[in-house]
């Protein structure tokens, strides 16, 4: 058949175009025109490559393969998919367009769909490498940028399906799409990418050298984005294990102390009762026997249990050690960031050190953007129903559930899922949240109290009880009016609620409920140390982080400039002054623009509650209280939930400018940082209401004015009390209830309405394209980066504030926190499964700082709490009314004792209110501890009141001391480590000594057999006599040759 010369030429021209775009190397380009001059009579391109059936019509076995990567890029037929008869097995196509238009072969669509086998269900969808096999243990992620020719060249003959995903070469990484193919040939535009691609290069190149394999993927569904697949064979794991001194379980096992007589028995009935609460997990929960665990050695592979290799270092276990790795390797040479791009001129010795000091790591490649990201693996879908099983799917039904909330939490495996520091976050919030269970009983029995005995309450009943008929004199000066006591009859009995003798109780038993769980706490600690063999772990220095190199980097550049000689360099407190002092000028900062935004809705509720008292309407008038109050508390929480988030990120810029040298210090310094500027931040509003309000008021007549114009603000009849607790509940229910559960939900539905109105917004074809399933990376890839546990232990610690400083004023806080932390387990258990990347597993015995936090926060619970009820309540006020004034010993006449006397002709000018009082009354009564008119020392402070002073400071020193020695005897009296536990380590010991002492014993009685067997030859050898001088050396030498045998 015959074609047009017009076609001939065409196809000719596309062929060239084909071989330029898939060279690997510019050396291919000598051979294009030979390559051309092979095309026979008809214009159709001929190539011979191999002589294979052709059976079945379809061309699901064609692949693109640039084989050595030197040689010429061709196009191979399998035997099982071919369909060319016997005789024609020589006819091999390289220009599929032209046969396409001779009818050799189907159209592109035709081909696609006869494809009878998905080619990435092989590889399990990105869990493995294409050849199923190797497992991907982490990935690597980096953008890339494609000539727009070779796109739409590859979507035209779709080298998506037609492409081998692995391919094996030498200088390259294996895979599809590899990068070095058109750089060669293409010209250097971007030298910013050119220095990256140099970069990931040499950095892939020493990953191999460490024995990682790699493979290569940018045929992706994801335009632009590049992922480099590994996997660490078993010799890289044994080494790596041994190395970072992990403990792995032995073939030895060994029984597990169990409780004997009554113990047992109760243990019995409250595995029974809790049962329907346990995960079904495959583990189970109370095991009779343990592995031992010993660190691994690969000199000592026959003590453990290899029986399964596949399975003896898990997912989480991998992903460490290739991290491991990835963080200590680096590469030195970039061809433009060491001064070498064009246009940059540098010194040669200023090269030369750089090209010395100058080492990425990963840590370092992710800065500067060579990769975008870096991440392992999920083990799989948790939402389709075919799916096989996995870990993730198991941890999304039986903890990130919401179905499951009354369940206890699958800890271990967690763990083995996460790693030891995420499953010690969630094991230490289940405690907490099983702690909070018997609080909220004794908040929930004290406010009970309060309720059954607020009929009962002498003063609220005084101060309800219109016979009284007391006159108060005015709030303000000219605008406000004398109003009856017995109008604040409501705030008097809800403040009975929360200010009644059960509270102190509740305070003393809140501050030893918080040593109880902080000792509870260290117990569990040291059982999960034991479960999780993490008994004999220590810390080690971890790597310096890419911005402290990059600073030692130019500390020692300055120096080497100046030619001072410089050993290896590290940052002095002098480098780091700067930023010392910009840290502690911003933290004043930020302190005192709390304060000041504190300050300004003081400003605002005067101003609005000097309004209101002068508004026409009766009911603004009547509701100026609540009002004022309500609205305040809004603003405060609007403010602090406004200001959480820029402190967050303040604090991360202030730890940033110190350069900490390691991540464990970066994070100790955020932590303390963003700890204090919240702390202050979410209290400071609580601690004006109870401890500053209603105490520099004045008297009237003489009230104190802030800038000539506000007054200050006083505490109601009932006291502050009520108010404090007003703020507090609202502060807590709407920070748990918008910042930390509203925005963890809404946040992430937000971006997932997001991402479906644009994908409504594709094309047909790429839409279908959206639709089609992708590899494993590509959807971890679309998930949010893990941003470390900071957030998720900071609001918990804030909460845990809320519960225990201020819980004199507040009984029913536990229970809210309950409330909360029931949702928060299973919301966070939902994020770390489906919303977020997989974190890297990092190994830790304890929570680190934070323990320290909550101890220093019980410490200052005790000293707050003792504060509020002595200052804040009115229970010292009554204490010393009724053993010191009162006649009847009850607490009748304790309201007109608080109470003193102004009379009405003593205001100054220009500060009477303008209603005058009632006829033939010339007294009204304020709440303060005064000398009466008709004292000698009128309106001068009253000796009661040096009284209560007195007794509330006794009480603060006799509450704070009497309690924290009962928490420190809690402390001492609960032992840190379980008995059961403490012998259980003693017995692993006991045991790993008899191991070692048996191996040792065996390798003696073996040399021991090998010596009498070598004895016994010798004495062969020796029994043989001489038949003449050359027998006898015979035999010596026979003698020898056995002992050598031996």
């Amino acid at each position: 058949m015959k074609l047009l010369p017009e076609r001939r030429e065409r196809e000719r021209e596309t062929h060239r175009a084909f071989l330029s775009s898939t060279a690997p190397s510019s050396s291919l380009k000598p051979s294009l025109p030979d390559l051309a001059e092979d095309m026979d009579q008809d214009g159709i391109d001929l190539h011979r490559i191999s002589r294979q059936p052709y059976t079945d019509g379809t061309f699901n076995g064609v692949e693109f393969l640039p084989e050595d990567f030197g040689d010429e890029t061709t196009m191979r037929v399998n035997d099982k998919y071919s369909s060319f008869p016997p005789e024609e097995k020589g006819i091999h196509i390289i220009n599929i367009r032209a046969i396409e238009d001779i009818g050799y072969v189907r159209t592109e669509s035709t081909i696609l769909n006869s494809f009878s086998q998905d080619p990435d269900a092989n590889c399990k969808y990105g869990l493995y490498f294409r050849d199923g096999k190797r497992k991907v243990d982490y990935i690597l992620v980096y953008h890339y940028k494609k000539s727009s020719f070779s796109r739409t060249l590859t979507r035209r003959i779709h080298l998506n399906d037609l492409a081998p995903r692995s391919i094996k070469q030498e200088q390259p990484l294996p895979g599809k799409g590899g990068q070095a193919n058109m750089d060669e040939s293409e010209p250097h535009m971007d030298y910013h990418e050119d220095d990256k691609r140099f970069r990931r290069e040499e950095y892939e190149s020493n990953l191999m050298q460490a024995g990682l394999e790699l493979e290569r993927d940018e045929d992706t569904k994801i335009h632009g984005l590049g992922f480099v697949k590994i996997h660490a064979p078993w010799n890289v794991l044994c080494r790596e294990a041994e190395f970072m001194k992990l403990k792995m379980p032995t073939k030895k096992m060994y029984q597990i102390h169990q409780s004997h007589g009554l113990l047992k028995k109760i243990n019995s009935v409250i595995q029974k009762i809790t049962e329907p609460i346990q995960p079904k997990v495959a583990e189970p929960k109370h095991q009779t026997v343990k592995r031992l665990s010993y660190p691994f050695s690969r000199e000592k592979q026959h003590l453990f249990d290899l029986s399964d290799r596949e399975s003896f270092f898990d997912s989480k276990t991998r992903s460490t050690i290739v991290y491991e790795i990835l963080k200590r390797t680096t590469c030195t040479k970039a061809k433009y960031s060491m001064g070498q791009g064009e246009g940059r001129k540098k010194e040669p010795i200023l090269l030369n050190k750089r090209r010395k000091c100058d080492k990425y790591g990963i840590t370092s490649l992710l800065a500067n953007g060579v990769y975008s990201a870096a991440y392992p693996l999920h083990d799989g879908d948790y939402e389709d129903e075919h799916a096989e099983p996995n870990d993730r799917k198991l941890l999304c039904e039986e903890w990130a559930s919401y179905g499951v909330f009354y369940k206890y939490q699958p800890i271990d495996l967690v763990r083995k899922y996460f790693g030891e520091k995420i499953g010690l976050y969630f094991a230490w919030l289940g405690v907490y949240t099983q702690m909070l269970i018997p609080a909220s009983v004794v908040g929930i029995i004290v406010f009970l109290y309060g309720c059954a005995t607020v009929d009962e309450n002498i003063p609220s009943m005084e101060m309800c009880d219109q016979r009284n008929n007391i006159t108060m004199c005015p709030l303000c000066d000219r605008t406000c009016n004398y109003w009856k006591l017995s109008s604040a009859c409501a705030t008097a009995r809800a403040s009975h609620l929360f200010d009644n003798p059960a509270t102190v109780f509740f305070s003393v038993f809140m501050a030893l409920w918080a040593a109880t769980f902080m000792e509870h706490w260290k117990r569990k600690q040291m059982r999960l140390n034991y479960r999780w063999d993490l008994t004999g772990f220590e810390e080690e220095e971890d790597h310096p982080r890419a911005e402290y190199e990059a600073k030692v980097l130019e500390k020692s550049l300055r120096k080497e400039y100046r030619n001072k000689e410089t050993e290896k360099e590290k940052l002095t407190w002098k480098d780091r002054f700067p930023a010392y002092l910009t840290n502690f000028v911003s933290i004043i900062f930020m302190i005192g623009l709390t304060f000041a935004i504190v300050f300004g809705v003081i400003i605002y509720r005067i101003s609005t509650a000097a309004a209101l008292a002068i508004s026409s309407s009766p009911s603004g008038r009547s509701n100026v209280r609540v009002t004022v109050t309500a609205t305040a508390v809004i603003i405060n929480l609007v403010v602090i939930i406004i200001l959480d988030e820029v402190y967050g990120c303040i604090a991360r810029w202030l730890t940033q400018i110190e350069v900490p040298k390691t991540d464990k210090s970066f994070e100790e310094r955020l932590i303390f940082k963003a700890f204090l500027l919240k702390f202050v931040n979410a209290y400071t509003p609580i601690f004006y209401v109870a401890f500053f309000k209603g105490r520099f008021v004045g008297r009237p007549g003489q009230y104190v004015y802030i800038f000539h114009s506000f007054r200050m603000e006083e505490c109601a009849p009932g006291g502050c009390l009520m108010e404090l607790c007003i703020q507090l509940s609202i502060i807590m229910l709407g920070k748990q209830l918008i910042q930390n559960n509203l925005f963890e939900i809404g946040i992430p539905k937000m971006k997932k309405l997001i991402r479906y109105l644009k994908l409504k917004r594709r094309r047909p074809v790429d839409h279908e394209e959206y639709l089609k399933k992708k590899q494993r990376y590509e959807v971890d890839y679309n998930l949010e980066p893990f941003a470390g546990l900071t957030p998720e232990y900071m609001e918990m610690i804030i909460q845990f504030g809320f519960v225990t400083l201020f819980v004199a004023s507040f009984p029913l806080a536990p229970l809210f926190a309950l409330l909360n932390n029931i949702i928060e387990i299973r919301l966070d258990a939902k994020k770390f499964v489906t919303e977020l990347r997989r974190p890297v597993a990092v190994r830790a015995k304890d929570i680190g700082i934070w323990y320290n936090i909550l101890r220093a926060v019980g410490k200052l619970a005790v000293i707050i709490n003792a504060f509020v009820i002595s200052f804040t309540s009115d229970f010292i006020p009554r204490l010393v009314y009724l053993y010191m004034y009162s006649e009847s010993g009850t607490m009748h006449g304790f309201v007109n004792h608080t109470l003193s006397y102004f009379n009405v002709s003593d205001f100054q000018e220009g500060t009477a209110p303008k209603e005058p009082m009632e006829l033939g009354n010339q007294i009204c009564r304020y709440k303060d501890y005064r000398e009466p008119p008709w004292s000698e020392n009128k309106y001068e402070i009253a000796k009661d009141f040096w009284a209560v002073l007195a007794a509330r400071l006794a009480f603060v020193i006799v509450f704070q001391n009497l309690v924290m020695f009962m928490s420190d005897f809690v402390d001492w009296i609960i032992p840190d480590i379980p008995k059961d536990i403490s012998q259980q380590i003693h017995k692993e010991k006991v045991l790993m000594v008899e191991v070692f002492m048996k191996e040792e014993q065996g390798k003696l009685q073996l040399l021991e057999t090998w010596r009498d067997k070598d004895k016994r030859k010798s004495e062969n050898c020796n029994s043989h006599s001489p038949r003449s001088s050359m027998s006898h050396r015979g035999s010596v030498s026979s003698c020898h040759s056995c002992h050598v045998d031996v």
